[in-house]
């Protein structure tokens, strides 16, 4: 007996959140502030997408640095149809994401989706914050954020009781000197 599945009905799809997104334009070129809720563009940018073209006009291409990005996607889909993803370290500010419409281009600082809601609402309000100080505050919450990973992933001060590495002095896990 044939089986067909509707994937446009799955109760596993969840609802879309709304999209964190400040659009009060900040000197040094920025048009607005993005808060994602994770680092998996595939998810975070359809509905990013969607909201700037409502606002900015049919977006056609983004750009990102892949500094912060683990995947960058070719593409992602926003209302049935393809928007290019791309990358580039030399022209894209790690904290930037550029998006390219029919209105021209324009530039979202990136608030690092692991920092604090109070340091992110206060980025997202502008607060008279210009473009290098708010980059700079995105780079220190990633700094802090890869310091607490590196602590608590068994980076700080091993304890004495894991074994030396080899060619050091001292006894070796089995007791006998090198």
């Amino acid at each position: 007996m044939p089986v067909t599945i509707d994937r446009t009905t799955s109760s596993r799809r969840a609802p879309s959140m709304p999209v964190r997104l400040s659009l009060t334009s900040a000197p040094g070129g920025l048009d607005g502030t993005w808060w994602p809720r994770s680092r998996a563009l595939t998810r975070e940018l359809p509905p990013l997408t969607a909201a700037l073209g409502d606002l900015w006009g049919r977006i056609t291409r983004i750009t990102v640095n892949p500094a912060y990005w683990p995947v960058i996607p070719s593409w992602v889909s926003v209302a049935g149809r393809t928007v290019h993803v791309g990358w580039t370290t030399e022209e894209q500010d790690p904290h930037r994401l550029t998006f390219f419409s029919t209105d021209g281009r324009r530039d979202v600082l990136v608030i690092p989706p692991e920092g604090g809601a109070d340091a992110a609402a206060q980025l997202m309000a502008g607060d008279g914050i210009d473009a290098p100080a708010g980059e700079e505050a995105a780079d220190r919450i990633d700094a802090r954020i890869r310091e607490e990973a590196w602590d608590t992933d068994g980076g700080a001060d091993r304890p004495s009781s894991l074994p030396r590495p080899i060619g050091s002095a001292g006894p070796s896990p089995g007791g006998r000197r090198r």
